[in-house]
């Protein structure tokens, strides 16, 4: 397997600085969508297109089962203008590939190829290319869309490249891997005025940085010690002028947390909190709150399996300690179906730009593990 998907994985290298120089927003990967449809039908695999908007699904099918297994790889790119200095960086200003799905979708490409010519299994691979992971929901899109109807599975996987791990290691745990992601907006609202006669108004800017402080011990003194959370208050928005004070201060957040009961506990003390810290100093405040991704979770045999591919693969994986505090859609799809979520290392030398760094570029050289993987996966999982 090593040396086919080697030579596979140098031939996806120029498909992947491709998708680089050409990145999509979310449910906008027309072109990406077309790329992967094109390859994937070149290949002889059956092609179903515009699941969940643009997302695509492959189907290579061997022998009579009707089991299947689902890996899948996000196609979206970021809002962030690119800074790597490469020779491939984005065409398309203020949008670029700075988590590395381009990476992901050449990996999945690049096993999926391999499968095709192989096919040393028995029943159907689907190849999940999913649309607008980065906030948008592409994973819930495609479930919505009647993807598992359509496509049942009885187990599926991701990977994500981790650039806080060394090139090649791959880790993952049962049970909380990435975080529920919750995103609110407070609106703190009092009387404006001149700055020179605060006393004649709501000093709505020091009630909202009143508010800001106590935000910050909530997981502190709110959640009990054992368990994990993050509250981070990432704007704050007010004001038009040196001598004026506004009647009015927007500050937006989020929160990550592994357990609805820690979600509900910090949602409601963030609600509170901010109503009485405003009342306290003569304003109003209202809160907007959006749990907009669930916890990833997963499923302990599936992990467990992904872990004994890889030590098959590679002679050895990392059990994670813990999870991460940022978040996935691919969740979504682990509320349908048991699976596992699995990080893939790509640090380069010492340092490598973190995930949604200007800097960031996927690292070309551990496209073949991640495609080694995601085939020893389904070879494994559907064996003959």
């Amino acid at each position: 397997m090593w040396s086919r998907i080697t030579e596979l994985a140098s031939d996806l290298r120029a498909v992947r600085r491709d998708l680089h120089r050409h990145p999509e927003l979310a449910f906008k990967e027309r072109r990406t969508a077309a790329v992967v449809a094109g390859l994937l039908r070149e290949w002889g695999i059956e092609v179903h297109e515009c699941i969940g908007r643009t997302g695509v699904v492959g189907v290579i099918a061997n022998g009579n089962s009707d089991r299947a297994i689902g890996l899948r790889a996000d196609m979206d790119a970021l809002p962030i203008r690119e800074a790597s200095g490469t020779a491939h960086a984005s065409v398309h200003e203020g949008i670029a590939h700075s988590c590395g799905h381009d990476g992901h979708t050449a990996m999945l490409l690049c096993a999926a190829r391999y499968l095709a010519e192989t096919r040393r299994f028995e029943g159907r691979v689907h190849l999940l290319f999913q649309p607008a992971e980065e906030g948008q929901g592409g994973a819930r899109a495609m479930v919505e869309d009647g993807l598992f109807e359509r496509f049942p599975c009885a187990e599926i996987y991701a990977l994500h490249n981790w650039p806080s791990l060394p090139a090649g290691t791959i880790a993952t745990r049962p049970g909380p891997i990435m975080a529920a992601a919750d995103r609110f907006e407070i609106t703190v609202r009092g009387a404006g005025g001149h700055a020179g006669q605060p006393h004649l108004a709501s000093d709505v800017i020091l009630c909202a940085a009143q508010i800001v402080t106590g935000a910050h011990t909530l997981v502190a003194r709110r959640i009990d010690p054992a368990a994990n959370a993050v509250l981070s208050i990432t704007r704050v928005e007010g004001g038009y002028t040196h001598n004026v004070l506004p009647s009015e201060v927007r500050l937006t957040g989020t929160v990550r947390t592994f357990d609805p009961l820690v979600q509900d506990r910090l949602e409601a003390a963030l609600r509170d909190w901010g109503e009485q810290a405003a009342k306290a100093g003569g304003c109003s405040a209202t809160m907007e709150y959006v749990r907009y991704y669930p916890a990833t979770i997963n499923d302990a045999s599936c992990a467990q399996h992904a872990l004994e591919a890889a030590r098959a693969l590679f002679g050895g994986a990392l059990l994670a300690d813990a999870p991460a505090a940022t978040s996935e859609d691919f969740a979504f799809m682990l509320q349908q179906v048991p699976g596992a979520y699995i990080w893939l290392g790509s640090r380069v030398g010492d340092h490598s730009p973190p995930l949604h760094d200007p800097a960031f570029d996927f690292n070309d050289d551990v496209l073949p593990a991640g495609a080694a993987l995601l085939a020893t996966l389904a070879e494994r999982r559907l064996g003959i």
